[in-house]
């Protein structure tokens, strides 16, 4: 699936669509500035594979600071037969600046 921008992500927010919003950033980044997603940090995310299986098949939105650590989490999802996932282009940092 293509990637988001901040903008479309802010607006399908606000609008309280239904997709899995998943952060993974650290847990003392999360706890700066969350925007209410899901957080598995990047690095554990293999062994907390379990907490998403559900989700297989249904939209997920992944975001982190910069874009990269949720690039990474996207290929990896994908790898594990999650077809509809989205990386948030520019993470976080992006996000303030709207």
């Amino acid at each position: 699936m293509e990637d988001i921008n901040v903008q479309d992500l802010k607006s399908r927010l606000d609008a309280g669509d239904k997709f899995v919003f998943l952060d993974v950033r650290e847990e003392w980044e999360y706890e700066e500035d969350n925007l209410g997603a899901k957080n598995i940090p990047l690095g554990d995310l293999p062994n907390r594979l379990e907490e998403l299986e559900d989700y297989q098949d249904s939209e997920i939105i992944v975001h982190c600071r910069s874009g990269a650590r949720s690039g990474n989490a996207k290929r990896f999802l994908e790898t594990k037969g999650f077809s509809k996932v989205r990386n948030v282009l520019g993470g976080i940092m992006a996000y303030r600046n709207l």
